[in-house]
């Protein structure tokens, strides 16, 4: 039997194909259900994974400074939720994530990992314990089917799992004043979620998950909901919005906030060839805990020693912004490689994050940067890059 969701899901209508792009560069594209309010806000938009999505909408600079200082929602209803339930869906997720899932209490949030045999990371991804023996996974979007196929491939004892990712839909509230724009739209419902806390709430007629959680450095909430109601629920936040001068923000100005914040980006700096260990992420893998895909391989990184570590690092003076690819050097010796780049809002200055030999990878280390076939100096520096006052 399927799991059964909170929600009357049905499929989400299909938005026209967007004039700014040849309707032979997007025809085979997939679209949310927000693709035509995108449209009439004039957003830019570009793919993404297989997916059109919004790059910007006014400018990333002022997106990106809006959920810094105000509030700005995101949508981002191309990730992928799986529902996982049964006697043994506890057990059988321990078995394939990173994270010990026992540890994830009702009505909590979970960072965790699924890694391969190699223990590289097939995705990263967030875990919702809605009920003690029902849970809620969001994947990355050009994961889905790969995700969905690794861990059907492994079922195993009394475990439903469904993929419902055409079927619900997801916005991000994020900013310092994401909490005042939620309260206006389910008054109390702030109040109700902790941090990594996720509950039901209704905004008008629309139930939703809402969940404090984010991918921007700032407090915010994912809100979950029936495709069918994507709309009618972006349209209320932005509304609801409107006084705390929340901005529609889109996938540029997601990824210099994460950047700023070092949270990796998979495909940079995680990958099936990269391990959480290598990434920086071992407080999201469970050691002690009994057996799980990946471990033997991170046991052994953890007694030998890593040979490349992920570091973070500014650029010096004024330079061009770092990309991925870039190489990242030492003494006009290549060491290692720029896995993301870009100019930072928050801090005026370029900034990145790469792997780079073990040996090298300390704070306060000096390195270059090879950009357009010459170097410039940067600073490794501790993780996050940006920090609040």
């Amino acid at each position: 039997m399927s799991v059964r969701s909170p929600f009357n899901l049905t499929p989400p209508n299909r938005c026209p194909k967007v004039a700014r792009m040849s309707e032979t560069a997007t025809q085979n594209l997939k679209r949310t259900p927000l693709c035509d309010a995108h449209q009439r806000l004039g957003a830019r938009m570009v793919e993404f994974g297989g997916w059109l999505m919004p790059v910007q909408y006014t400018g990333i600079i002022e997106e990106h400074l809006a959920v810094r200082q105000n509030v700005g929602v995101f949508d981002i209803s191309h990730m992928g939720e799986f529902w996982v339930s049964g006697a043994g869906a506890e057990s059988w997720l321990n078995s394939l994530l990173t994270n010990d899932v026992r540890k994830c209490e009702s009505g909590r949030a979970q960072y965790t990992l699924l890694c391969n045999e190699r223990g590289g990371a097939i995705d990263d991804l967030i875990i919702y314990r809605i009920e003690s023996e029902k849970f809620l996974l969001i994947v990355n979007a050009g994961n889905i089917e790969r995700d969905f196929a690794w861990m059907q491939s492994h079922l195993s004892g009394d475990v439903t799992l469904d993929n419902y990712s055409e079927r619900m839909s997801a916005l991000a509230l994020q900013g310092p004043k994401a909490a005042a724009v939620l309260d206006a739209l389910a008054a109390g419902a702030s109040q109700r979620s902790g941090h990594f806390g996720v509950g039901m709430e209704r905004v008008g007629d629309i139930p939703i998950f809402a969940a404090r959680t984010g991918y921007t450095g700032e407090d915010g909430f994912e809100l979950i909901c029936d495709a069918a109601n994507a709309e009618k629920l972006w349209s209320a936040v932005l509304t609801a919005g409107a006084p705390f001068g929340i901005k529609p923000c889109g996938l540029g100005a997601r990824d210099t906030l994460r950047l700023e914040m070092c949270y990796p980006l998979h495909g940079h700096e995680l990958s099936e060839e990269i391990t959480p260990l290598e990434a920086g992420l071992g407080m999201f893998v469970a050691l002690d805990k009994e057996q799980f895909f990946g471990k033997d391989v991170m046991v052994a990184q953890k007694q030998n020693g890593l040979a490349r570590r992920l570091i973070a690092f500014k650029m010096q003076g004024k330079t061009p912004p770092p990309r991925a690819h870039y190489a990242i050097a030492v003494g006009g010796k290549k060491v290692g490689e720029v896995t993301s780049g870009s100019l930072s809002p928050s801090l005026s200055i370029g900034i990145g994050m790469g792997f780079v030999e073990t040996a090298l990878a300390k704070v306060g280390t000096q390195i270059e940067v090879e950009i357009r076939d010459k170097f410039y100096g940067a600073m490794i520096e501790k993780k996050p890059l940006y920090k609040k006052a």
